[in-house]
C-alpha cells in the first residue's frame, strides 16, 4: 500500500511540475519539465537519502564513536525485526531526528546533537523507535522523494517568474509576468499541501507503531513534550534554509508562524500526538508517574 502512494505522490508531484512547465513554455516547456521531472525523481528514489544527510552535515557513527547510541539503536532495530539501518550525527543545537532512505535495507537514522544532550535514555529509545517506524512502514522514501521534489518545484516556480519579468519566450509563456507571480507563490504552496497531507497522519501511525516497538508509549510522549519545548527556542538554521525537508523530522523544526501557517504545518500538534499517547499508555496499564516523563 505504501509503494501505491509513493507511486501516487510522485504522480501528483511531476503532475504539478509538468503543469507548471506548460504555463512557462507552452507544450515544449511541458515536454521538458515532464523529462526533468522524470529525472528529478529517479535521481531522488536512488539519491535523496544521501542528499537530505549532506544538507544537515550528518556524520556516520559506529559501535566504536557511539556505542551507546549505536547500541540502542541495534536493541530497538531488532525489536521491529528491521536490519540495522546506517547511523547519523548531525551537529545542531535543536534537539530533533529523523529516518531516511528507499527502504528499510538502506535506511539511515540521524539525530541532532542537541537531542543527545537534551534527552535521557528512555526518551532517546522512544524518538528512535518512532523513527524505526517510519522505516518499517516506509514512510522514508515517501519523506525524501516529497522533500527533493519539493525543493525542485521551488526552484522552477522561482526560475518561473524571473523568466516572466527578463525574457524567455513569450510567445509560448502562457500567463505573462503576473503568472510568474502567481507560478512563484502557487506552485511552493501545492507542494506544501501535499507535504503537509502525507506528514500528518504518518506521524500519527509512527508515534503509536513506534510507542509498539520501544514498548513504553509514555517514553515517546515525554520526548515529544521537551523537544517541541527546545525547537520553539532553538534555530535550526539547516531546516531553515531547506525547508521541503522539515516535514521528515519528528518535531517541525521551523520557527515562526500562526494563525494561517498552522494550516499548512507538516506535523500535527504536540498536545494531540501527546495525549494520543497517553491514551495508548492507559489502555497498556502504564501509569504516568512510573518512568521519566514526570
Amino acid at each position: 500500500m505504501n509503494l501505491f502512494r509513493t507511486g501516487i505522490l510522485m504522480a501528483a508531484l511531476t503532475g504539478l511540475f509538468v503543469a507548471v512547465g506548460y504555463l512557462i513554455g507552452g507544450q515544449s516547456g511541458m515536454v521538458m519539465a515532464f523529462l526533468f521531472a522524470a529525472g528529478t525523481n529517479l535521481f531522488a528514489y536512488w539519491n535523496s537519502d544521501k542528499i537530505v544527510l549532506r544538507m544537515y552535515g550528518a556524520q556516520e557513527v559506529d559501535e566504536t564513536s557511539a556505542p551507546d547510541l549505536v547500541h540502542l539503536v541495534r536493541v530497538l532495530a531488532e525489536n521491529a525485526g528491521l536490519p540495522m539501518p546506517r547511523v547519523f550525527i548531525a551537529q545542531n543545537p535543536q534537539p530533533n531526528a529523523f529516518a531516511t532512505g528507499r527502504n528499510p535495507e538502506h535506511a539511515a537514522v540521524c539525530v541532532t546533537t542537541g537531542i543527545l544532550e537534551r534527552l535521557n535514555q528512555e526518551e532517546l529509545a522512544g524518538v528512535l523507535a518512532h523513527e524505526l517506524s517510519h522505516v518499517k512502514n516506509r514512510d522514508t522514501l515517501t519523506m525524501t522523494i516529497t522533500a527533493t521534489m519539493a525543493g525542485a518545484i521551488s526552484m522552477l516556480a522561482q526560475w518561473a517568474y524571473f523568466s516572466s519579468l527578463f525574457g524567455g519566450d513569450r510567445r509560448n509563456n502562457q500567463m505573462g509576468a503576473v503568472g510568474g507571480i502567481l507560478i512563484m507563490i502557487l506552485a511552493p504552496l501545492a507542494a506544501a499541501l501535499v507535504q503537509m497531507a502525507i506528514s500528518r497522519t504518518r506521524e500519527f501511525e509512527a508515534d503509536r507503531s513506534g510507542a509498539m516497538i520501544s514498548g513504553r508509549p509514555l517514553w515517546l510522549a515525554s520526548a515529544l513534550k521537551r523537544i517541541s519545548s527546545a525547537a520553539e527556542r532553538v534555530e535550526n538554521i539547516d531546516a531553515e534554509t531547506h525547508p521541503a525537508t522539515a516535514h521528515m523530522f519528528i518535531i517541525n523544526p521551523l520557527h515562526g508562524g500562526g494563525g494561517l501557517t498552522n494550516l499548512f504545518a507538516t506535523h500535527p500538534s504536540t498536545e494531540e500526538r501527546v495525549a494520543r499517547l497517553q491514551a495508548m499508555a492507559a489502555e497498556m496499564g502504564q501509569a504516568p508517574e512510573a518512568g521519566p516523563w514526570s
